[in-house]
């Protein structure tokens, strides 16, 4: 399933049960559920980061959409009471093989990163809280230091510049789109 040398990446998280067999919603955090949810692939479970001790890890048995809502039942159980128990939960696995093109991001590699606005040597405004997924253009959430918090189209125009070693992102908002929407 995973080499250990591979950081996994979160692909799902489990929401509420669907019907009284075992099927589960999810929300979905990869681009390409097609391929990530066939049957019998593998996902390690972790809830709050730490390993599931109900099932450490769910194999698909079956994948399928219900209008945009993607549903999957797993080999381990077939009951809604242990789907139940599993929401919440997030679905880990392997990145990607190569496909992923330079400009592509997972959530978990920009969540802590530090913001700055302009440049990088400007001061701190806060950090990464999330990254949304969008069909349409994702959005960068962002904890400033006051504590509240606000969302920006994650495009080059407005986010040009990660530094991952540097643990930074530079943002380059529209005037006033930093204080949209604050008391």
């Amino acid at each position: 399933m995973q080499s250990s040398n591979q950081k996994q990446v979160r692909v799902a998280r489990i929401g509420k049960p669907h019907g009284i067999r075992g099927e589960v919603t999810v929300e979905l955090f990869t681009d390409s559920p097609e391929v990530r949810f066939v049957r019998d692939n593998t996902f390690a479970v972790r809830i709050s980061d730490a390993p599931s001790e109900v099932c450490p890890t769910l194999t698909v048995e079956k994948a399928r959409w219900n209008k945009n809502i993607m549903l999957l039942k797993f080999a381990e159980f077939s009951d809604r009471n242990t789907a139940e128990s599993l929401r919440n939960s997030e679905l880990y696995a392997e990145p990607e093989e190569s496909t992923v093109d330079e400009d592509s991001w997972y959530a978990d590699d920009l969540i802590g990163l530090a913001v700055h606005q302009e440049v990088i040597d400007s001061p701190v405004l806060g950090e990464v809280s999330n990254l949304i997924t969008g069909e349409a253009q994702d959005l960068i959430e962002i904890r400033l230091l006051n504590g509240n918090d606000v969302l920006l189209p994650f495009v080059e125009e407005i986010v040009p510049e990660i530094d991952e070693e540097r643990g930074a992102i530079v943002i380059t908002p529209p005037p006033g789109l930093l204080e949209l929407n604050q008391d």
